[in-house]
């Protein structure tokens, strides 16, 4: 089954008399090789249980079913949701036309497992995709097309600019890496920015991620400061704890690794 083309796309829009939605993030892709290396990349086949958020005029959502996987595909624009009955028709794909930011994806979804392999709305695709991570275990990989800049958030070592509370979350949940960088060019209408593919299988996690979480969010609350006045009120004693398990109190929220956060959390206070 080949994948829409940019002319087959807009006269799809047109034909229902719509246009890419900037408010909800819309850029629909437009090139087939990007298309089949997502589904390559995320190992789909016969069998697989796929949510795809955001399914768009359902370009990569064909392409998922054409190899084998058995798709639920949310997409919020009721517009593009009668476009894309007409699209998915025959196919045996679940389309559901749900805000998936009111879906609690664990009930919706059912046992797992699960992969999640999307081209993210730009809007949402951040939250989401954290929040999967921490409360939806019966999603355990996650394929999606992001901003640059959010992928590069969710790789970033200790110490860069681009490290955050996206990095330790992702990084405590799962194994994220970079698959491949997208262009502009591939999408209708394009981005001004470029994207990249991010795959980021679940990892077994302690019982203090939650904990880790709190921590890291309470430092990079006040990241410019130094961690014994960051974390003064969610530690009973920062300068003890922290130099309990070898953490200096001077440092900052960017210089901790997740796995340090993690050793903090199982001190007991």
């Amino acid at each position: 089954m080949s994948a829409q083309t940019r002319s087959e796309i807009a006269d799809l829009l047109d034909r229902y008399g719509l246009s890419p939605n900037r408010r909800l993030g819309q850029h629909f892709l437009a090139d087939g090789n990007i298309t089949r290396k997502i589904v390559t990349t995320a190992g789909v086949g016969p069998g697989d249980r796929i949510v795809e958020v955001g399914a768009g005029t359902g370009t990569l959502t064909l392409a998922l079913a054409a190899a084998g996987g058995d798709v639920v595909a949310y997409e919020v624009d009721a517009g593009l949701g009668r476009l894309l009955t007409e699209v998915l028709d025959g196919t045996g794909v679940e389309l559901r036309i749900e805000d998936i930011t009111d879906v609690d994806l664990g009930l919706a979804l059912g046992t797992g497992p699960w992969k999640m392999v999307a081209n993210l709305p730009y809007n949402v695709g951040t939250p989401l995709v954290l929040d999967a991570m921490r409360n939806h275990m019966n999603i355990e990989l996650f394929v999606v097309l992001v901003q640059k800049e959010v992928a590069d958030r969710f790789v970033a070592a200790p110490g860069g600019k681009e490290y955050g509370l996206p990095s330790i979350i992702a990084q405590i949940y799962t194994k994220p890496t970079v698959a491949f960088r997208v262009p502009p060019q591939v999408f209708f209408p394009p981005p001004t920015v470029e994207s990249s593919v991010v795959v980021m299988p679940r990892i077994e996690f302690p019982q203090t991620a939650d904990r880790a979480i709190q921590l890291a969010q309470a430092a990079f609350g006040q990241r410019r400061k130094m961690l014994r006045r960051s974390l003064d009120g969610v530690l009973d004693d920062p300068t003890q704890i922290l130099e309990s398990v070898g953490i200096a109190p001077t440092r900052r929220a960017e210089d901790l690794s997740p796995a340090e956060f993690l050793a903090l959390a199982g001190v007991e206070t």
